[in-house]
């Protein structure tokens, strides 16, 4: 028989368990920062354990969600994204691969209502395009797997064959106007404005002398190295080959000749060239340019003998422009419907496939003014996501050519940043009307197969550079991908060369080295090569074990 209150300290007992059961719950559920007690006061008479358990839940997710919305904690996330080995590979190639996606999109968009109504087909255009582009990754995936002691070698070779052509387009050109035709055709070759067809296939000269300058140009940059601050070193044979260069594609093409332009000062500006070199670069240049205007009236590019300046005429419209009434009919329609595009777009657009300047109200809708369709279509929203995908490409470019220890491979890589953004900026600023328009396509995006493929073919030479640059190298050498990955996308880079730590300074003359000095009696190393052994005082077991 129990004692008197047995059962009811047997019943305070287990309430005081239960109590403390709930409190431990609520401290778990509050990480920690609550107690047993503190939560018995803050739950109401009727209010159960599990919605002050769930309070407490509440109150600390709200303060690591306010945490997380630290500025510098996204900062250092993106700073810790952009430390990794190979951020510069993957930034390129997502940027790179976002355009092409986007470049297709909006060539089926502002090709497909014209093309319907010549062929009856609305992805003719798109079909072409697709084609250009899977040839261009193939391209990219070619440069990619090539070391930079292939691409020194190749700019000489790509440099006589761009001139060559260029030479051929020009003479075949020239004939033509004498003879007062559009073309000139000679056996499979033929001429027309800025392509050459040989054969069936369409290919512009001026895009491939591109790429030949950046591969040429890094090349005797980096072979010369500080005797660039001598001009004869600049003069033989940079600067003739450039003019020649200039010459060639400017006479026909002077916005493919402006881009040539900025890929050189951005070449020379890698090098460190000093700036009065720049100053008569500039000189020259804008001279350069003045006669190329001057010789549109003698019918270079499209224009004719005893014809308006077409090239003056752009660059008065830009200085001075006339009403919009007036541009209805004359010279700057094309910067007019181009406006209209852009004020129809608004912020967010008129949606995919609603543009309705296409309609054979803006010329060239598909080539030099693709990005007053996107604003149009997409709108403001649409242009800055275009917009920051040129940005990332850019910093990536320059981050590889900050990043890599070869010489060549920083040269050729600024050469190719600059030459895609400046095209870019050249491209944007003639549509929005910052600049005047000069005809350059917007990489990656305009119709055209050339100027595609030998774009494509220059970032796989910059992913090529970003998995060679140190840490990469030393990321895929640690971690190897499969061997058939190797085989099939791109073989290991080689891994840095090691930095040779410099020699000390020598000892000024009278001074004892400090190797000689005599140590103290107790540090005293042992004299006459006599090794120090263990004290043999001990048994033959002790010295055993």
């Amino acid at each position: 028989m129990a004692a008197p209150g047995t059962r009811d300290d047997v019943g305070v007992g287990e309430a005081r368990e239960t109590e403390g059961t709930t409190g431990t719950r609520a401290r778990a559920a509050a990480g920690g920062t609550r107690t047993a007690e503190a939560a018995g006061t803050t739950r109401g008479p009727d209010e159960p354990g599990g919605a002050a358990a769930l309070r407490g839940l509440d109150a600390a997710g709200g303060l690591a969600a306010l945490r997380g919305l630290d500025a510098a904690g996204g900062l250092a996330a993106l700073r810790g994204l952009l430390d990794r080995p190979l951020a510069s590979y993957y930034l390129l190639l997502s940027s790179a691969g976002l355009l092409l996606l986007i470049g297709l999109t909006m060539v089926f968009s502002a090709t497909s209502v014209k093309d319907y109504a010549e062929n009856g087909n609305a992805s003719a255009s798109l079909t072409k395009q697709a084609i250009f582009a899977v040839i261009g990754i193939g391209a990219f995936w070619a440069c990619q797997r090539l070391p930079a002691t292939t691409y020194r070698s190749l700019g000489r070779p790509l440099l006589f064959t761009a001139v060559g052509l260029l030479l051929v387009l020009n003479l075949l050109l020239a004939y033509a106007r004498l003879t007062g035709q559009d073309s000139a055709r000679i056996g499979p070759i033929e001429a027309r404005l800025l392509w050459l067809f040989i054969g069936g296939i369409q290919v512009q000269p001026s895009e491939l002398a591109k790429f030949a300058l950046v591969l040429w140009g890094a090349h005797v940059i980096a072979r010369k190295g500080a005797a660039l601050g001598w001009w004869r070193e600049l003069a033989t044979p940079l600067f003739p080959v450039v003019g020649l260069l200039f010459v060639l594609v400017g006479y026909n093409d002077l916005g493919t000749m402006l881009c040539l332009l900025a890929l050189v000062i951005g070449l020379l500006w890698a090098a460190g060239v000093r700036l009065r070199v720049f100053g008569a670069l500039s000189v020259f240049g804008l001279i350069g340019v003045g006669l190329l205007i001057a010789v549109a009236s003698l019918g270079a590019g499209s224009g004719e003998r005893g014809e308006e300046n077409y090239r003056f005429a752009r660059l008065m419209s830009f200085f001075n422009p006339p009403a919009p009434e007036d541009c209805k009919l004359e010279g700057c329609y094309q910067i007019f419907q181009g406006r209209l595009a852009i004020e129809h777009g608004g912020w967010f657009g008129v949606g995919l496939g609603k543009s309705s300047l296409k309609w054979n109200w803006l010329p060239e809708a598909h080539n030099d003014f693709v990005f007053a369709i996107i604003a149009e279509e997409l709108g403001v929203v649409g242009c800055a996501v275009v917009l920051t995908l040129f940005a990332v490409l850019a910093y990536t470019g320059l981050r590889i050519a900050r990043r890599v220890d070869d010489p060549f491979r920083r040269l050729a890589a600024t050469a190719v940043t600059t030459w895609l953004v400046s095209q870019a900026v050249i491209n944007v600023g003639g549509v929005v009307g910052l600049l005047p328009i000069t005809g350059l396509p917007l990489p990656f995006i305009s119709d055209g197969g050339s100027a595609l493929v030998v774009t494509l073919a220059a970032v796989g030479m910059l992913a090529s550079f970003a998995r060679a640059e140190p840490d990469a190298a030393r990321a895929l050498h640690a971690r190897p991908p499969a061997r058939w990955v190797r085989l099939v996308w791109a073989p290991l880079p080689p891994l840095p060369a090691r930095r040779r730590r410099p020699a000390a300074p020598p000892a000024a003359r009278g001074s004892v080295p400090r190797a000689r000095e005599r140590r103290q009696d107790d540090q005293a190393a042992p004299r006459g090569g006599v090794r120090t052994t263990r004290t043999r005082g001990r048994s033959a077991d002790e010295r055993r074990r």
